[in-house]
């Protein structure tokens, strides 16, 4: 059933606010549509792990929720057209409606119906509780060699100050975290000058409020 996390989700241009930002850990670029499938290399450490990103920008304003699918599913080694996400989704230049269009997506080429879930911060922000589950969510789906999808809104900071706002909405893939989950690395489609950066799991969650991800 379609809930608050239903929102037509498209990068607008007042959307697209950053500053500063380098591209940072295992993620890789590949701008190109016939770009080869990643390794699923994978490092990690004590409390921490991240995944090999075959990293792509999204082509146009309205793609962040095919292109974030597709970056996702790079690290199963998986090389899939945004195009062709996009139509599987049904996005159009008003976006892609909701986290529910993507997890069956996600499902499907992953090849396991019950690999993607959608779950729902419906709240205006996010209590512990759901900050809690956000972050076990995270670590489960990374250590099981997946990323998570998220739709977000708003303003957020990650870890070196940096401001990354998405008014109108916009699609994320969660690639990795580092102590145990209090710290998330991001795979942003938007721009490949900040295609990857780091912010707490508080500050998703509550940058998700009102929306939803795709999880394991």
């Amino acid at each position: 059933m379609r809930t608050d996390l239903i929102r037509k989700t498209a990068l607008t241009a007042a959307g697209l606010a950053f500053t500063g930002g380098a591209i940072a850990g295992p993620i890789t670029t590949a701008y190109a549509a016939d770009a080869k499938p990643a390794s699923q290399t994978k490092t990690q450490g004590k409390g921490e792990r991240h995944l090999d990103v075959r990293y792509e920008a999204q082509p146009n304003f309205y793609y962040c929720g095919p292109a974030a699918a597709r970056n996702a599913l790079s690290v199963q080694g998986k090389d899939i057209s945004v195009d062709a996400m996009a139509k599987e989704m049904g996005t159009t230049e008003a976006g892609t409606d909701s986290i529910n269009d993507i997890t069956p997506v996600l499902n499907k080429e992953t090849g396991k119906n019950d690999a993607y879930r959608s779950v729902e911060i419906s709240t205006p922000a996010a209590d512990d509780k759901q900050t809690d589950k956000l972050r076990h969510d995270i670590v489960k789906t990374v250590d099981d060699g997946r990323a998570v999808v998220a739709n977000i809104a708003g303003t957020t900071t990650d870890t070196n100050g940096n401001t990354h706002s998405f008014e109108g909405g916009h699609y994320i893939s969660v690639v990795g975290y580092r102590d145990n989950g209090t710290t998330v690395t991001i795979a942003d489609s938007a721009n490949p000058n900040t295609a990857s950066y780091d912010i707490t799991i508080d500050h998703l969650a509550d940058w998700i409020a009102t929306r939803g991800y795709a999880t394991s």
